[in-house]
This record gives structure tokens, C-alpha cells and sequence, in this order.
């Protein structure tokens, strides 16, 4: 029975890679591409996470729910087939709702919620169940919470009859994007460039002080260049950095701290994002490449001043460097650098012009032929239906959720709470920037928790962004802070995805690790604020304003980097710490104008000549391993 699921799943994936590449070049009508994308992956999501009792086994019971699942997503899928012509050209709140579709459509939203269910637990559905109660009993709320409500065929035909809700622009997002970077990064992986990343990032800085961490930082960075996935990064770099980190002298929770602060910055690091970056795309309608080359110097910011906080406590504590021996006995990179050609294919064909999808295909290609040439990974046979499998099996467990969310994005617009509560948050903040900011980053750091990130950001971007917008905030910067936030929440306590996940690894406490990650990256939380108030960091404006944002953001956060570390050329005493906090939000947060601009870029520089040459106070000594 088990070997009969794993071929079936295997099967369904290849089937579903093949299809995916057809609709590339045939594209269906919408509401026969996206239901079956939906139903493809509610089939996978039950054969990959069958049910199971609590001794982890499948009674016949349990067999036979998951065989009678399977049968209504079979009927389910009929109807989407041969009723598409039909809801194409269906006039919506004109042409009447028929019982089939009725039926039909809860059988969807039922397939869909217990698919979420499997995939992430009770997180999420928990989060749209309660957006389903508000659309069905909003009736009986005071204030501005209320609303009439929905008949149940409005809701129905709200939901799967029509291009949103559940087949809205987040399964859209999946079915014409994400999968196609989820296959260039399945190749990629497959052919051995992820071994690449981590051999290079060793090269390039295992022998500087805090050797162990900082590879971790730079190969995070380079494998979340193909990976836009918090958890899937620190699992795939995770299992080899935070046991290297943890012999070098690291504790299991700060090795494990360290891996999930930087494996969540792979969401943010340009040519792969995470998944929110290509709804964030969608829902602002512009080209993905808009929205990468945006978030480019915001994740070089990010971790660079990880980097630094790492060096800076490496110096301080003498924990982290790597043998000499370790290091040379990694196989030369150069038999291997053919490997770093799929990304920059991927690059390029944004630079000429070629869409997102596109551009993941000619990656994909570009690793396939690289996969032969020395170095490489011959794409067998056999590696062929890994690959597909691996890449089934992560677009079913992305697909699903993102679908789901359409159910809350359906209320929330239909309903006008999206409106509502923006107008009451601008009333709650006093309707002061500052206090919107405010506001609106603990809210999305909440709804993040236990959330994946593309989840929080869609919340956020519906009921935040009109708030911002409505302060003059510029429209790309309102969505890349609520990006930002959300993607910070993934290791913000009491509930961190990655650095649980992360802890799972190095068997550390799992509340600890949340919190020491949110320490390291404290820097970070600095960065949305910065492009608030100035867009040109998102590449929005001309070109040396662009650069002064840069080189500002870049010497604001070393700053605040340099507080937090306490630590330079020797530790730094109390009011020299200030300073350099002073100086951070001088040159991050209070709009002095270009000339203030230069004057603490000024300060900056004369205060770090000053600290890198020593100073007449010296205070503080090396810390124990792992503190």
C-alpha cells in the first residue's frame, strides 16, 4: 500500500510538472486552470500527509476517510472540467446559483480547509474560520464591525464561482509563478548547487574570526537566492552549519538563533523571494523584477548587519573560528562554478526583459545542462523524478494555503472590513505616522506568529496598506513594510516557525532560540522604517538619490549594529554605545534632509575611525563560549 502511494504521488508529480509547462505556452481560461491547480494539489497534500492515529498509524478507518477524500476531490475535479465554459461566461449576481454548484462549491472550501489543515495544523484555518463566523453572524456586531452578512449561495458563488476568493489572484499568483521558481530551485537543488553554496560560503569566510557563523550567514544568503522559503532554507542549510556552529562554540539555542535569523532573510533576497513577493506583484500589478530589484538593497542591509553582529561577537567572544584543515579539505569550487550559472541565467532574463516565469524556466534549463557538465549532478532517471516529487510536493503544501487565503481576502473585501478597519486603526494611532507604524508592525508581527509568511502578509496588505496609503506613504513601501514585518515574524516569540525549526535541529529550546534570534535581529527591524521614510531605497527615484539612500540605510544600521554588539576594536563603554544609537536613528529614522543626511554620515565615519583605533576608556572583556 505504501509503495502504491509513494508511485502515485510520484506519477501525480511528473503529470503536474508536464501540465505546468503546457499551460506555459496553452494557457487555459482561469476557472479551469486554477481549480484543477487547486484540486492537483489537495490530492498531493492527501497522499504525502495521509491521516493518522496518535500512534502514527492509519487504521482501516483513517484509510477509508482518506480513499473517500480522494473520491470527492475526483468528482470535484469533474465538475470544474466540464462546467468551465460555463463559469466563464456566467454573469456573477445576475445568472442564478444551482444546487450543483452549491454542492460542489462547500465540497471545494471543505477540501480546501482540511487540506490546510494537514499542511499546516490549526494556525491558519483557525485565522479563516474566524473570518467565516464574522461573515455569518457580522449581523449581530456593534459599531463598525457590523455588516448584513451573505446568503449561502452569495458566499459560495463569492468563493468558487469566479475569478477571486478561492480562485483568486493568490492561486493565480501559484499556478502562473510561484510553481515554475519552485521547480528552477527542485533542478537547482537536484544538480548540486546547493552544495555549492554552502562549499563557497566556507571558502569565502571560514577562516575569519567567527568562521562557523558567518558561513551560515553567506551560504543562507546565497541559497535563499533560489529559495524563498524560511523553513525549507533552514532545514536544507541548517542540518550541516548548526552542528558546525555548536562545535566551534556556539550553544545549541545560539547556533540555532543564528540559522533561523538568517534562513528568514532568504524571503527577502532577490532573484527568488518568498511567495508573498509574487502575490505582492500580483496585487500591485507590476512585473515580478519590479518587486525583486526593490527588496535588493533592504536584504543586502539585512545581512550585512547580521554579518557584522556576528563578527563583532566573535571578536568579543573568541568563539566560532573553523580549523584551517576543515576548510582546505572542501573540494576545489572552481571544478564546480559552472553551478552558479542557473541564477545568474535567471538574473539575466529579468535584465532582458523576460517575465517571472519565464525567467524561472530558462533557470531551470540552465540547470539541467549544468547538471552534466564537471562539478555537476547528472540529472538521471532517477534524479529526474526526485526532482519532481520534491517539487510537487513543496507547490501542493504552497498552493493550498495561498488558495485558502483567498477565503479571507473574499470577506474582508466584500464585507468592506478591509476599509473599516483602517479607518479605526488611524483613529487608534492618533493619525500620526509614527503611531501607525507602530501600531501596524506589532499587528502584523501577531498575525504572523504561527503563520506562514505569504498568510500575515496578505492580512496585512488588506487591512494595513490603506492606512499607510491614506498617510501619504508611498505605495511599494506600504507592501514591503508589511512584507518585512511579516517575514520578521517568522522568529519574533512566542511562536517562530523558523526558529523552531531551527531548534528542532540542534535539540535547543525552541523559546530561548526565538528570543535569541530576535535579538540578533533587532538591526532588521530598523530597515522598513528606513524605506518609509525615504522609497528611494527601493530603487524608487533617481539614481544618486537612490545611492545616498543606500550608503545611509547601510551606515544606520552598522550603527545600530555596533550599539547592540557593544563591541568594535575592544568593547565599547556606555556612552559611546549611545552615540552610535544616537547616530543609527539619526540616520534612519529622523528626516534631516540631505544635508543632516551628510553631516551623520559624517559623525558615522569619524565616530568608527575613532572606535577601530581605540580609545583612552577601555572597558569590557572576552565572554565565555557561548554567551
Amino acid at each position: 500500500m505504501t509503495r502504491a502511494i509513494a508511485g502515485l504521488r510520484t506519477g501525480l508529480g511528473a503529470l503536474w510538472f508536464v501540465a505546468q509547462l503546457y499551460i506555459l505556452y496553452y494557457p487555459p481560461v482561469p476557472m479551469l486552470g486554477r481549480p484543477l491547480h487547486v484540486m492537483m494539489a489537495t490530492v498531493l497534500v492527501l497522499l504525502w500527509q495521509p491521516l493518522r492515529g496518535k500512534d502514527g498509524r492509519a487504521s482501516p478507518v483513517l484509510q477509508a476517510i482518506d480513499v473517500a477524500l480522494l473520491a470527492v476531490v475526483a468528482a470535484t475535479t469533474g465538475y470544474y472540467a466540464l462546467r468551465a465554459d460555463y463559469l466563464t461566461e456566467r454573469m456573477e449576481n445576475v445568472d442564478p446559483v444551482l444546487p450543483s454548484d452549491m454542492v460542489f462549491g462547500s465540497l471545494t472550501l471543505l477540501l480546501l480547509c482540511e487540506a490546510t489543515r494537514r499542511v499546516l495544523g490549526w494556525n491558519l484555518l483557525s485565522v479563516i474560520l474566524i473570518f467565516v463566523a464574522y461573515a455569518w453572524l457580522s449581523n449581530y456586531l456593534p459599531g463598525w464591525l457590523h455588516f448584513p452578512g451573505f446568503q449561502f449561495s452569495e458566499f459560495i458563488e463569492i468563493m468558487t464561482m469566479a475569478g477571486h476568493g478561492v480562485f483568486g489572484i493568490t492561486t493565480e499568483t501559484s499556478l502562473t509563478l510561484v510553481f515554475y521558481f519552485l521547480a528552477f530551485s527542485a533542478i537547482y537543488a537536484v544538480s548540486g548547487g546547493t552544495e555549492l553554496f554552502m562549499d563557497l560560503a566556507l571558502k569565502l569566510v571560514g577562516k575569519r574570526p567567527g568562521g562557523a557563523a558567518k558561513a551560515e550567514v553567506v551560504s543562507s544568503a546565497l541559497f535563499g537566492t533560489v529559495s524563498g522559503s524560511a523553513v525549507a532554507n533552514v532545514t536544507a542549510t541548517g542540518s550541516f552549519t548548526i552542528p558546525l556552529m555548536m562545535r566551534t562554540g556556539y550553544s545549541r539555542e545560539w547556533a540555532a538563533a543564528h540559522e533561523a535569523i538568517a534562513s528568514t532573510g532568504g524571503q527577502l533576497m532577490p532573484p527568488v523571494m518568498g511567495i508573498a513577493a509574487f502575490v505582492m506583484a500580483d496585487i500591485l500589478g507590476v512585473p515580478y523584477a519590479k518587486v525583486a530589484l526593490a527588496a535588493a538593497i533592504p536584504a543586502l542591509v539585512y545581512f550585512g548587519s547580521l554579518y557584522l553582529l556576528v563578527h563583532l561577537n566573535a571578536l568579543r567572544s573568541g568563539i566560532g573560528s573553523l580549523p584551517v584543515s576543515e576548510i582546505d579539505s572542501i573540494q576545489p569550487i572552481l571544478r564546480r562554478i559552472a553551478l552558479i550559472s542557473p541564477p545568474l541565467a535567471l538574473i539575466g532574463a529579468f535584465a532582458v526583459g523576460y517575465d517571472a516565469s519565464m525567467a524561472a524556466v530558462i533557470g531551470g534549463i540552465t540547470a539541467w545542462a549544468c547538471s552534466y557538465l564537471p562539478g555537476g549532478r547528472p540529472m538521471t532517471p532517477r534524479r529526474i523524478l526526485e526532482m519532481t516529487d520534491e517539487c510537487a510536493r513543496q507547490a501542493s503544501q504552497v498552493a493550498i494555503p495561498i488558495a485558502a487565503i483567498g477565503i479571507i481576502i473574499g470577506i474582508a473585501v466584500q464585507s468592506n472590513l478591509a476599509i473599516k478597519f483602517s479607518t479605526e486603526m488611524l483613529t487608534l494611532s492618533g493619525g500620526t505616522l509614527a503611531g501607525s507604524l507602530i501600531c501596524i508592525a506589532l499587528g502584523i508581527i501577531v498575525l504572523g506568529m504561527g503563520l506562514p509568511t505569504v498568510a500575515a502578509y496578505v492580512i496585512g496588505a488588506i487591512l494595513f496598506v490603506p492606512a499607510l496609503q491614506t498617510l501619504g506613504v508611498d505605495t511599494l513601501a506600504s507592501h514591503f513594510f508589511v512584507l518585512f514585518f511579516a517575514v520578521l515574524a517568522m522568529v519574533t516569540p512566542p511562536v517562530a516557525l523558523a526558529s523552531y525549526t531551527a531548534a528542532g535541529i540542534a535539540r535547543a529550546n525552541p523559546n530561548v532560540t526565538g528570543l535569541y534570534a530576535f535579538l540578533l535581529g533587532t538591526p532588521s527591524f530598523l530597515i522598513p522604517i528606513a524605506f518609509v521614510r525615504d522609497p528611494a531605497i527601493l530603487f524608487v527615484g533617481t539614481w544618486p538619490d537612490i545611492a545616498l539612500a543606500a550608503v545611509t540605510i547601510a551606515c544606520g544600521s552598522a550603527a545600530w549594529t555596533i550599539m547592540i554588539a557593544g563591541h568594535v576594536a575592544v568593547s565599547l563603554v556606555t556612552v559611546e554605545r549611545l552615540l552610535f544609537g544616537l547616530l543609527a536613528v539619526m540616520l534612519i529614522l529622523v528626516p534631516f534632509g540631505e544635508i543632516g543626511r551628510y553631516a551623520g554620515l559624517g559623525a558615522f565615519a569619524l565616530m568608527l575611525t575613532w572606535a577601530l583605533r581605540g580609545r583612552l576608556w577601555r572597558s569590557g572583556k572576552p565572554l565565555a563560549a557561548g554567551e
